[in-house]
């Protein structure tokens, strides 16, 4: 394959499996024979992320979008017209839930293209126009087989692409493989451990929509633990690596908070149990929060509400949230105190920096000039 130069800038890389392997050899072949490849497989398999990383080792740009049922072939032919010139690629998410009379105009769109390809066209006619064509343009998609409104793919369709079933990641390669990333020395015997714990949690507790135990859920455990390994070793005053129990003890807390605020009160007793059980012995001690409880308090009082511990600590959760996701989503019924948690945090993150910038003054520390400025939080409310 020729290389394609893109600058696809500093960019995280996938953690190559045998079954990531097996699906590059797919895809490649595919290019060869100027096919398009069909990764399907339950959603949080690597499927889309697979052909990501396969764009970016060739040096093209790969184009995500996610497919719908509002799709129509006008909008599909001017997306081929455009990878066909640019020689981009393109990875169409859930492609299945495209109407099945949209997908028969698809599949004489893509023809042409490779009728194109397969004559080594430098020009060919397409809807109608004439437009130049880039051999090196590609064409996958993704297609989840447990989605409710999939819709079965036309014989002609299907034969311009090769299928890859990715249906079972190997969890613990690629959890052990992420934490020696971030510098766990223990990785081999924590990484069986989390793919334990998640494996059990699934089928003792209890089943409901919001509850992932996926390979996407394992990964922001691992992101949350590698951040407070490093914050760790920056805050120790020794440059000696963290022992075993240390690093159990962070991982401990990355798989606490990542979970706790999702469970229901029943299912809270059932994942200490799992974490005991899995971490015999290892009590790790209990995080600081004294400058966010301090904050919270405050805010609690400037807006008149009354301290409850159990709303102070769903504060604490959703502020540890907000640190490693992009959103968080805040689930209860009607006057559950939704909007007063996010209104407490909201005031209490204003107040952070002057009690900051307060105990620095009380240590001793130089204070700038800034003293007592208090921070700015934008939050606006959508009612759909």
């Amino acid at each position: 394959f020729q290389y394609g130069y893109e600058y696809l800038g500093c960019s995280l890389r996938l953690v190559i499996t045998p079954l990531t392997d097996r699906c590059y050899l797919t895809l490649t072949g595919a290019m060869h024979m100027h096919l398009g490849g069909s990764p399907a497989g339950p959603a949080g398999t690597g499927k889309t992320e697979t052909v990501k990383d396969l764009a970016k080792a060739v040096g093209k740009l790969c184009l995500v979008f996610n497919c719908s049922e509002g799709l129509d072939y006008k909008m599909m032919g001017k997306f081929f017209s455009g990878l066909s010139q640019s020689g981009s690629w393109c990875c169409f998410d859930e492609f299945n839930r495209i109407d099945v009379e949209v997908l028969s105009v698809i599949a004489q769109q893509l023809h042409s293209i490779k009728t194109a390809k397969d004559a080594n066209a430098l020009r060919f006619m397409f809807e109608g126009r004439d437009i130049r064509l880039n051999l090196t343009c590609g064409v996958f998609i993704t297609m989840n087989p447990t989605y409710a409104g999939r819709v079965e793919l036309p014989d002609n369709l299907k034969s311009l692409f090769r299928p890859v079933s990715m249906m079972v990641p190997d969890y613990a390669l690629i959890a052990e493989i992420m934490l020696f990333s971030e510098g766990f020395t223990s990785a081999r015997s924590l990484s069986n451990k989390i793919v334990n714990l998640y494996q059990l949690a699934s089928k003792q507790l209890s089943q409901q929509d919001h509850y992932d135990f996926g390979m996407r859920a394992i990964k922001s455990v691992l992101v949350m633990a590698g951040q407070r390994k490093r914050k760790a070793q920056m805050e120790s005053a020794e440059a000696k690596p963290l022992s075993e129990l240390e690093e159990a003890f962070i991982l401990i807390h990355a798989l606490r908070d990542a979970n706790m605020p999702k469970f229901l009160a029943e299912d809270v007793p059932l994942f200490e149990s799992i974490l005991a059980d899995l971490f015999p012995g290892i009590d790790p001690p209990q995080p600081d929060f004294g400058v966010l409880e301090k904050a919270i308090s405050m805010a609690i009082r400037d807006l008149t509400l009354q301290h409850w511990p159990s709303q102070i600590e769903h504060v604490k959760q959703l502020h540890s949230q907000i640190l490693v996701r992009h959103g968080v989503m805040l689930v209860g019924p009607s006057g559950g105190g939704k909007t007063s948690v996010r209104s407490i945090l909201q005031r209490a993150l204003v107040v952070l920096p002057t009690i900051h910038l307060e105990e620095g003054n009380e240590k001793g520390k130089t204070i700038m000039k800034t003293y007592g400025k208090k921070g700015r939080v934008d939050t606006f409310t959508l009612n759909p």
